[in-house]
């Protein structure tokens, strides 16, 4: 008995030592991995949100870029790290809840290879035509699609792309049936939107703000639940004689690998949203027409798995397939 009793105190001993001598977290560098471009929306966040919490840990927080292949450069980076809390992957929805409609093979599994730890921003899209237009809202755009199926064309940054599969969506709530044009750049859409070469496209205010205060184009309804504040003049669609309650939105969100400890991944989801919270990343939002979203690492959770859901349906009806 005094054996098995001295044993296990030198067991616990040796385990509170191992624990007690743990370095905090973080004491080395921390890196986040984007699958997005320098200089765009994402990474312009993800560096605001990194200075904040280099000054607050007292370590660097780096930000690599490695866009291309879907995202999954980026997203595999993350999935190979060692599941510690120092490799971060900041992604959207996209990558976490419609891809695995589009592809029977990812090379990760959203729901099995990663968790959570931080909500960053939503952003909702626009529906952008021409400034010389002669559509004044989206009952005129519905109409004229009615009139002559197959004739009015959108665009989308690709084939399977949230934008494509919003349009899909669109056209199925409005009984249309319009032609999809894809293009490899965001700026290459927005100009043929802005030239007429295109009728219409889903863009968020951060991609169409220049062309818009340039007034070549404009915005006939915003697809969210309410007006945007940077654009109170603009409508909803379901104000602008849409489809009720209609909404397309990217949600943007911090993701660790599976495994990582919970201390550290609230740690880290406790310093991204007090960091989110700083007037130089409000003002940023703003600008941008970025909004905060108001929820927690649960709530990214119940959000992959409804918007799973969703675009499951939507993809299986519009027969949309990337294998």
């Amino acid at each position: 008995m005094k054996k098995t009793l001295i044993f296990s105190l030198i067991a616990f001993t040796a385990t509170w030592n191992t624990y007690a001598q743990a370095p905090a977290y973080p004491n080395r560098s921390v890196r986040a991995v984007l699958p997005y471009s320098v200089g765009s929306g994402p990474d312009a966040v993800a560096r605001m949100v990194g200075e904040q919490l280099s000054n607050a840990w007292k370590q660097p927080f780096i930000v690599e870029n490695k866009p291309g292949a879907n995202g999954w450069l980026a997203i595999g980076e993350v999935k190979r790290s060692a599941p510690d809390g120092y490799s971060i992957a900041i992604v959207d929805n996209t990558h976490m809840t419609l891809q695995p409609h589009l592809y029977s093979k990812m090379p990760f599994d959203p729901m099995k290879d990663f968790t959570p730890v931080a909500p960053i921003y939503t952003t909702n899209f626009f529906i952008v035509v021409a400034a010389n237009s002669p559509w004044k809202n989206v009952t005129d755009l519905v109409e004229a699609a009615r009139r002559a199926p197959e004739t009015l064309t959108y665009g989308s940054w690709g084939i399977g792309s949230v934008a494509h599969v919003g349009s899909t969506l669109f056209q199925q709530k409005t009984q249309t049936s319009m032609v999809h044009v894809p293009f490899k750049e965001l700026p290459q859409l927005y100009t043929a939107v802005a030239n007429g070469e295109i009728s219409w496209a889903f863009g968020t205010a951060a991609t169409v703000q220049n062309l818009y205060q340039a007034k070549r184009v404009k915005l006939l309804a915003l697809a969210a639940p309410q007006r945007l504040s940077l654009y109170p003049d603009i409508p909803t669609v379901s104000e602008a004689g849409g489809p009720a309650d209609f909404t397309l939105k990217t949600w943007v969100a911090a993701f660790v690998p599976k495994g990582t400890p919970s201390d550290v991944s609230q740690k880290l989801g406790g310093s991204i949203a007090t960091a989110l919270t700083t007037p130089a990343l409000q003002e940023r939002f703003r600008t941008f027409g970025f909004e905060r979203w108001p929820t927690d690492a649960a709530g990214v959770t119940r959000a992959q798995e409804q918007d799973s859901a969703h675009f499951a349906d939507v993809v299986k009806q519009a027969n949309i397939s990337l294998n």
